[in-house]
């Protein structure tokens, strides 16, 4: 099975897709990657789902990537005595530390290091931006703001701060358990919530070592202040439209996606651009036309992978939706004006062996007319290097093994397979050449260009580039 599409799919599980049958579904309809939200379900739950996913790749032959999400640290206030209250405009409302029931006038704040970094002048955001707070003091023991922006506020909605970085940790002690719990199952990819600063993914990756690729999700406005340092230390990384379209007045998000997509692609890191995509295919069976061109957009900037949320969660017609931006990502590739947009934002080579590589394979594949280029891999960096010159030949990667070709299932343009490690140059391309042409890119008489690295096996050794001729079998 191949896909006939550069960009990928990623689908989040949950209620409405937990089934084999529907899961199965769901990748035959499009998606490359799973996500598993550790905001919500059981360890059990994950668990029954992983299985069921690993169960369908071994049925398809295909590598299929696994992407736990980590809840992080979500700020939210306590409870009501009455379950909601109102607040009207120009009251004054007050968030303190007292465990007790809240009322229009007060409610509790269980967050204490939230109360040192606010001040006078800074505003609080509630329930996803719909309540709006002006502080006009603080101290250790209560926030004492005046509602600029009311409404119903109801039990443990959560809160945005999008003026301060604020002093807690990306992970907290259920993100470390369901870290362990996660990389315990063997998943792909782990995505960090509410990245701040470049030191959280650090932090991460120090306890991942390496099980697994750290996908940072930008979410907070403090993250843009250092977001080349972030994206520099990260593996992969996502643009998460919800939380940073709450704390960014809205009409700056749309530009600081393409500023993230272009330094991403700058550095050859993945980049998955979510969050209400097909908002409303939760309960429709067809998306807006603008979430349609808001899939596309993101497309035509180059991104390597769109994500599904609720739509496939939870929502009434996951299927649907998985095959509808599958639809989307194709017509978008096959219009003439795609090739030129890519090419347009090419970002030049940085100066070392594997971008040096990957940027004359790419030249060689275009002067030939070769109908495929494929990277030999241990790591996954030639092959995410190669994805990022962008080219418009296929690139089949090989790799023994299958974790790497999972991890790759989120890059741009990367077909994925398994294959047992080669000795010599000559195995090297006689492999090349059977593997692009059983995986249905190529037919005999086609050109291939091929990257590898010698000594064979050994990471980030990209040194060798070769064209060959596929001769029939």
């Amino acid at each position: 099975m191949r896909r006939e599409r550069k960009a990928k799919i990623v689908a989040t599980l949950g209620p409405a897709c937990s089934d084999h049958a529907t899961i199965k579904a769901l990748f035959e309809a499009g998606a490359d990657v799973f996500r598993f939200n550790f905001s919500h379900g059981s360890h059990a739950d994950h668990q029954e789902r992983y299985k069921i996913v690993r169960t369908i790749e071994q049925e398809l032959g295909r590598p299929i990537a696994i992407l736990a999400d980590l809840q992080g640290p979500k700020l939210r206030i306590g409870q009501f005595a009455d379950g909601k209250v109102m607040l009207r405009e120009g009251a004054e409302f007050q968030l303190d530390q007292a465990p007790t029931p809240g009322s229009a006038a007060r409610v509790c704040l269980p967050h204490p290091e939230l109360f040192a970094v606010v001040s006078a002048g800074q505003c609080l955001l509630l329930d996803d931006g719909r309540i709006r707070l002006e502080v006009l003091a603080s101290d250790a023991g209560a926030i004492r703001t005046r509602v600029v922006n009311g409404g119903v506020l109801s039990d443990r909605k959560g809160v945005n701060v999008p003026d301060a970085v604020l002093p807690i940790p990306a992970l907290t002690n259920k993100d470390k358990a369901d870290l362990e719990f996660a990389l315990g199952l063997g998943v792909d990819w782990i995505a960090l919530s509410f990245v701040q600063l470049p030191e959280d993914v650090v932090q991460a990756k120090e306890l991942v070592q390496g099980r697994a690729g750290v996908l940072s999700k930008l979410e907070k406005p403090a993250a843009l202040d250092r977001l080349e340092e972030i994206v520099g230390v990260s593996d992969a990384v996502m643009v998460a439209r919800g939380d940073l379209g709450v704390e960014l007045p809205p009409e700056r998000v749309p530009g600081v996606q393409k500023r993230i997509v272009r330094l991403c692609r700058k550095h050859g890191k993945p980049v998955v651009v979510a969050t209400q995509m097909l908002e409303s295919m939760v309960t429709a069976p067809v998306p807006t036309r603008a979430e349609a061109s808001d899939v596309a957009n993101a497309v035509y900037e180059g991104a390597d992978a769109v994500m599904l949320s609720a739509e496939s969660a939870s929502g009434a017609y996951p299927v649907q939706a998985v095959s509808i931006m599958n639809r989307i990502i194709s017509e978008v590739e096959r219009d003439p004006l795609y090739p030129a947009m890519i090419e347009a934002q090419h970002q030049a080579p940085l100066p070392n062996k594997g971008d040096a590589i990957s940027a004359a394979m790419r030249d060689a594949a275009r002067i030939m007319g070769a109908k495929a280029m494929v990277a030999y891999t241990t790591s996954g960096h030639s092959s995410l290097r190669t994805a990022r010159e962008r080219p418009m030949a296929p690139i089949v990667s090989i790799t023994p093994k299958p974790e790497t070709a999972r991890r790759l299932a989120l890059a741009w343009g990367v077909h994925s397979t398994v294959s047992r490690d080669v000795n010599s140059v000559d195995e090297m391309v006689a492999a090349a050449c059977r593997t692009a042409l059983t995986e249905g890119f190529v037919q005999a008489g086609d050109q291939i260009a091929i990257a590898a690295g010698t000594p064979f096996g050994q990471p980030g050794s990209t040194n060798l580039l070769r064209l060959a001729e596929i001769w029939p079998q």
